[in-house]
């Protein structure tokens, strides 16, 4: 009976033309967690800020807020489409597998038996992207962290790499790569320069498998038409620009109509991304389905994540703000994308 239910919710969330047939959908979504740390001091890194006497005097109190209130959001992502949310979530700015296992170990989580997946990696700061899953739903084979190569002539810290994570989702072989481009004030060609490895990493991996369906996630600290992005990384604008072996960027045209995930000076960006290799499209419009086919993106948006009043009313509510605790969420907007496969 559960069965025949979770069928007909999916069957109500597509559009007509695709009711006249058993059709799964399934979910991909990105949050930046802004600054999950644990209490505890990681050797070698430089988490000190986030300790019970650093400056965010970061208790296991403010801990567990933190935990409960990223559960929250990462629960209901996506469930504005599906009851069962999302299949795979890709995540920034965490610590450590520490802070995704608890993380993971949150009621809502918990009841759905959410899973990570995680590699320790050079950022000075300590934070590292992730991937969450729905095991019902995706099945992992084989992760990696291809490391952020600096030029020899740029004298920067190591930064954060990218987490690949390959496996099996509704059938279809998928690599998903979580990135966490460097900040805005290392100025663009640092990003250009993430945007190129991206590029060649995802080219490696199609001339191996042409048939394997790519994503690329995370906070680009830039936005869909930035030279990082459109030229670097190369995902177009428009899907029937986009040739095999390609990424098609469906934020571009959320961004121009005024939606973003973060806001600047009373202004939004879009810096919080997920890309498609060019086989998860429709391009000819055929509406057949037979693997998984990009149907729609999304900004996740709830009142609870926002500030009510005050000088930042509007904007994203962060955990911290002037030095005061705001037992908030990110300073990020999560996003989501939707796909369709005929069962």
């Amino acid at each position: 009976m559960k069965r025949i239910f979770i069928i007909f919710f999916l069957l109500c969330s597509l559009p007509a033309f695709a009711q006249n047939a058993r059709i799964g959908m399934y979910a991909i979504g990105f949050y930046n967690l802004e600054n999950l740390f644990d209490t505890q001091h990681d050797e070698g890194k430089n988490d000190y800020e986030y300790l019970p006497d650093g400056a965010n005097k970061w208790t296991d109190l403010k801990y567990r807020h933190k935990l409960k209130n990223m559960a929250q959001v990462l629960y209901e992502l996506g469930t504005d489409r599906l009851r069962t949310g999302c299949a795979i979530i890709g995540v920034s700015e965490v610590e450590n597998a520490r802070c995704l296992r608890d993380l993971c170990a949150q009621e809502q989580l918990a009841r759905r038996g959410m899973r990570f997946v995680h590699i320790e990696g050079p950022d000075q700061r300590g934070v590292d992207c992730g991937l969450l899953y729905n095991p019902r739903f995706f099945t992992p084979a084989k992760q990696w962290l291809q490391p952020y190569v600096l030029k020899k002539d740029v004298n920067e810290r190591p930064t954060r790499g990218f987490l690949t994570v390959q496996g099996v989702l509704a059938g279809d072989s998928v690599t998903v790569i979580v990135c966490h481009w460097p900040s805005r004030f290392g100025g663009s060609p640092l990003r250009e320069w993430a945007g190129e490895q991206v590029r060649a990493e995802k080219d490696s991996i199609y001339k191996a498998n042409p048939r394997m369906k790519i994503f690329i996630m995370g906070d680009m600290n830039d936005d869909p038409f930035s030279p990082s992005m459109a030229k670097s990384l190369g995902a177009r604008r428009k899907m029937e620009d986009v040739k095999a072996g390609e990424l098609f960027n469906p934020w571009w045209q959320i961004l121009l109509d005024g939606h973003g995930t973060l806001k600047y000076d009373g202004k939004w960006n879009l810096f919080d991304q997920i890309v498609m290799s060019q086989n998860c499209l429709d391009i000819k419009k055929t509406k057949e389905y037979n693997s998984l086919t990009f149907y729609k993106a999304d900004i996740f948006i709830r009142d609870y994540l926002f500030q009510e009043g005050g000088k930042y009313k509007g904007n994203p509510k962060r955990t911290h703000a002037g030095g005061v605790w705001l037992d908030g969420y990110s300073d990020h907007l999560p996003v989501v994308t939707y796909y369709v496969k005929k069962q």
